[in-house]
This record gives C-alpha cells, sequence and structure tokens, in this order.
C-alpha cells in the first residue's frame, strides 16, 4: 500500500530515506491520476521492502508540489539520496514506470 506524504512528513519519509522512493503527486478532481493510483499501489506492493511508494495531494500539501515545480498531474518522482533521479508526467503504462524505477534501483 502507497504511503500518504505530507508537508509534514515529507523530510523524514522522503528526503532522509535510505531507499529508492517513488512519488505520485495526484489531486481528487484529476482523472488522469484516478488512471494512474492502482499502477502506483501495484508498484508499491510488487516493489514492498526494496522502494517506498506513496501518494502527495497537491491540493492538500502546495508546499513540496511548489518546491519540486509540479505543474502539471499525475507527476511521478523518483527520489533517491534526497535527490531527485528520474520524473514521469502524465498517465503511463505501469511498465514504463517499471523500466525507470528498476535503471535507478
Amino acid at each position: 500500500m502507497a504511503l500518504e506524504f505530507t508537508d509534514a512528513n515529507f523530510d523524514e519519509l522522503v528526503l532522509k530515506s535510505d531507499k529508492l522512493v517513488i512519488i505520485d503527486f495526484w489531486a481528487v478532481w484529476c482523472g488522469p491520476c484516478r488512471m494512474v493510483g492502482p499502477i502506483v499501489e501495484e508498484i508499491g506492493k510488487d516493489y514492498d521492502g526494496n522502494v517506498i511508494v506513496g501518494k502527495l495531494d497537491v491540493d492538500s500539501n502546495p508546499g513540496i508540489a511548489q518546491k519540486f515545480g509540479i505543474r502539471n498531474i499525475p507527476t511521478l518522482l523518483y527520489i533517491k539520496g534526497g535527490k531527485v533521479v528520474d520524473k514521469v508526467v502524465g498517465a503511463v503504462p505501469k511498465q514504463v514506470l517499471v523500466k525507470k524505477l528498476e535503471a535507478v534501483l
């Protein structure tokens, strides 16, 4: 299951993590976000223990979205060692997300 990232827990769960972190920036009103959401959940289950997977609601947590320059959603950031190592914008198939994940693991 994907974690819920917020402005309050972001530094601890994401930036200080020793594992690869995938963040799904989304919003309730976003249709394509609803398409990507179940894929993100699947990846969280598939890579449990190896990768931290979570979601960040841009409406409830605008500070983090602004910090990373998120202008379009869904946007998925791959963060390793506190730095963005890859990014996907828009609704894409699971294999695209997994390929990028495998490349930065």
